[in-house]
């Protein structure tokens, strides 16, 4: 019986964060959540469990500005990186979740690295 979108997607995001486990070396991890509309970041230590920080493209207040573009990933990027290094944290391992490294995701990416994370 075939697998039906969701399946397959929660399929190849758990086959990224097993790949994932065995490169982390104890590093939190980087992980991506994209919707239609908004972009989600957050920086998870999974040893205790704990988000340590968290930016969406919900945030910023003004009404206008689209959630769904590569602005609005590079402006997430920045911000959760920002938080994490406040919290202490330079070096993670980035999860994609599943999405391929494209558009939206490597905007996000790319916008974290030259706010200073390392992965």
């Amino acid at each position: 019986m075939a697998l039906s979108s969701r399946d397959s997607s929660q399929k190849r995001a758990q086959r990224t964060r097993t790949r994932l486990r065995k490169l982390a070396n104890g590093r939190p991890r980087l992980s991506v959540f994209r919707s239609s509309k908004n972009i989600y970041a957050q920086v998870i230590d999974d040893e205790r469990g704990v988000t340590l920080a968290a930016a969406s493209s919900l945030e910023g207040g003004e009404k206008k500005t689209k959630g769904a573009d590569k602005d609005a990933a590079a402006r997430v990027g920045a911000l959760v990186a920002q938080r994490a290094i406040e919290k202490g944290v330079k070096d993670v391992v980035f999860d994609r979740g599943g999405y391929l490294y494209h558009g939206r995701v490597k905007a996000l990416a790319d916008a974290a690295r030259e706010a200073g994370l390392n992965f």
